[in-house]
């Protein structure tokens, strides 16, 4: 027997097909089902307060199983793990991820199916468990509040002044975004940082020119 035959031998021997019997694929499965439903709740959870996309949700849910169905494949034969590399190596994902937080949930969905797939449950806890805690953490640190914004509209040009002595009174700090007139007609963006905005739009509204006033809030960057 020659050197590559011995090598080749030692090659194959090490890619040999595992002794994953249909039980212990249904349990390692079933487990992936388990982190499944966990991610899929958690990403429910922490998207309340913000923009929910439920196909996002099912994608996550859906991942860790496929996931692990291929790392259990590749376990299984060479040939197949081969092939596998080949068909994947051809597959383009074009969809943009908006949040930043949707990254976590998806490389969170892709190692609990790898993990599961190696038969490493007691690893895919633990990376739920430390997770979780980060996400929870994160979300209950104080973070500076955001700015408003003021859209004040006015018949008259000459309320420019009356309008930023009200807004000096009133806020600790402000940017004037936008300052249009049209037809004798005034209209200004206003970006502010006040602690209560009753007293504002009050004094606001009494001024004589006023026709408009109104605060819009915004999750947007914070500046600090």
């Amino acid at each position: 027997m020659s050197v590559a035959d011995v090598f080749k031998n030692s090659f194959l021997e090490g890619f040999s097909a595992m002794n994953l019997t249909f039980s212990s694929m249904i349990i390692c499965v079933a487990i992936t089902c388990l982190f499944s439903t966990y991610v899929f709740m958690m990403y429910r959870i922490v998207t309340r307060k913000t923009f929910y996309d439920k196909n996002m949700d099912i994608s996550l849910a859906v991942i860790p199983v496929i996931v692990c169905s291929i790392v259990l494949a590749l376990q299984a034969s060479l040939v197949v793990s081969l092939g596998m590399v080949g068909a994947l190596s051809i597959v383009r994902f074009r969809t943009a991820i908006k949040n930043p937080l949707d990254l976590v949930f998806l490389f969170w969905s892709v190692s609990v199916g790898i993990i599961c797939g190696a038969g490493i449950p007691n690893l895919a806890l633990l990376l739920s468990i430390v997770v979780t805690l980060g996400i929870g953490l994160a979300n209950i640190c104080p973070v500076a509040k955001a700015p408003v914004l003021l859209l004040v509209n006015a018949d008259s040009a000459a309320a420019k002044d009356e309008i930023l002595s009200v807004v000096k009174r009133n806020a600790y700090s402000y940017t004037v975004k936008s300052h249009a007139v049209e037809m004798a007609k005034l209209s200004m963006v206003i970006e502010i940082r006040i602690h209560k905005d009753n007293h504002l739009l009050e004094e606001m509204a009494a001024l004589s020119h006023i026709v408009k006033c109104s605060l819009i809030q915004h999750d947007g960057e914070v500046s600090f």
